[in-house]
């Protein structure tokens, strides 16, 4: 099994699917673009980012025993299960405030925001004056 690369090379894809601990019923693919293979890696790098191979890469860099595995699966599925409770719940309205720390502005952009809207303010004052003294 191999990755079918347009330019015509080809990149084993086996390893990352042994990794993975399962043979894939197909390999990953990447198409190079005018011959620009820097953006077919960065493709690559974020089609094996979603299917978890750097992930699983680190994993297995060291033995983990398998009531260390249990341990982390079950703590990896407690962290999903609260994560689909608290975006369940932030629909319907119980958490609004995690919105709007999640609308939060950095200084610099409130700063920007105020300057902007003093120069509105100001813009405005100064139209009314000309209108009132006549220019």
């Amino acid at each position: 099994m191999a990755c079918r690369v347009h330019t015509g090379h080809r990149v084993p894809a086996r390893g990352f699917c042994v990794l993975l601990g399962k043979e894939t019923e197909r390999p990953v693919q990447v198409l190079v673009r005018d011959n620009n293979v820097d953006q077919a890696l960065r493709a690559l790098k974020k089609k094996l980012q979603r299917e978890g191979v750097f992930r699983e890469m680190k994993i297995r860099r060291n033995y983990e025993k398998p009531s260390e595995r249990k341990a982390r699966e079950k703590a990896e599925s407690v962290r999903r299960q609260r994560k689909v409770e608290r975006k369940r719940k932030e629909r319907e309205g119980v958490f609004r405030e995690m919105k709007l720390r999640r609308n939060y502005e950095k200084p610099s952009e409130r700063r920007a925001r105020e300057k902007a809207e003093a120069v509105r303010r100001y813009r405005k004052l100064m139209r009314k004056r000309m209108d009132r003294e006549g220019y």
